[in-house]
């Protein structure tokens, strides 16, 4: 069977070259940029990649627009930020070769946050669906937190691939920020709402879960940090949508993160190599 890895970047010169090394088993690598401003495609384009370029407009529409150029019979998917270790790499090529019945696999996820794997913090049962027959899977059409869509029993590779989810705090807070944003501009087009108790308690519990519940107080200083940081996370996300909220009652037009509503009326088109 054929593969094909799909890597969705953007301004990502620090991670992108050992990335694409770290996938170059596959027969074809597409990357799909989001007009980079940096040297991310620059530097890509000293390996085999193909390299197209589209408008972000979420993980779930980038991905799916990759998806509709793949004509490969298995796609594997990543991000800038994440590795394919050698074992990992053997087992895909292993399990491949012999013809799967079922039409994808989940990778474990190794998250490692300021040089440290974090063991606990509700990341240990970190997994993903990024190994699948590229006809039968399909991401919903959110803007963040969008897990592929796939029929059928899915089992799980042995070996884990590594993410590396920050360096620094530099690299951490914008996509932080944007992240909450986004978080909020889909809540918001859900129709959820923002009050004291969303404010309180779901920042609260989910420092609560992931510090006490999930053993973040085992992975030391670093679980203590990634705990408050999920909290923050949840509080950010929320606080915009009260925000959110507040301004559209008022009649203001918000200038919200676009969204790609052509996904709900997606026809295929021809696949593109």
């Amino acid at each position: 069977s054929s593969l094909k890895v799909v890597i969705t970047t953007f301004n990502e010169e620090v991670n992108v070259a050992e990335c694409i090394e770290s996938v170059l088993f596959a027969d074809e690598i597409l990357l799909v940029d989001s007009f980079s401003k940096d040297r991310t495609v620059e530097i890509a384009g000293r390996y085999p990649v193909t390299i197209l370029q589209r408008e972000y407009f979420g993980s779930a529409a980038q991905k799916n627009w990759a998806l509709d150029r793949v004509k490969h019979d298995w796609v594997l998917i990543i991000d800038a930020d994440e590795r394919v270790p050698e074992a990992l790499a053997r087992e895909i090529l292993s399990t491949l070769a012999e013809e799967p019945t079922v039409n994808g696999f989940y990778i474990r996820r190794e998250n490692v946050f300021i040089d440290e794997v974090i063991r606990h913090s509700g990341w240990s049962t970190d997994k993903v669906v990024r190994l699948f027959r590229r006809d039968k899977g399909r991401y919903p059409n959110r803007r963040v937190h969008a897990d592929l869509e796939i029929e059928g029993a899915v089992p799980v590779l042995r070996n884990p691939f590594l993410h590396y989810t920050f360096r620094t705090f530099d690299q951490y807070f914008p996509k932080f920020l944007n992240y909450a944003q986004w978080g909020a501009a889909q809540a918001f087009r859900d129709g959820r709402k923002a009050g004291v108790v969303e404010l309180v308690f779901r920042p609260w519990w989910r420092f609560v879960r992931s510090y006490f519940v999930q053993g973040g107080i085992l992975d030391g200083t670093h679980g203590f940090v990634v705990c408050s940081l999920q909290a923050f996370g949840v509080f950010l996300k929320y606080a915009r949508l009260w925000e959110y909220r507040i301004r559209a009652a008022r009649g203001e037009d918000l200038a919200l993160p676009a969204f790609d509503d052509s996904e709900d009326t997606w026809k295929r088109p021809e696949a593109e190599g």
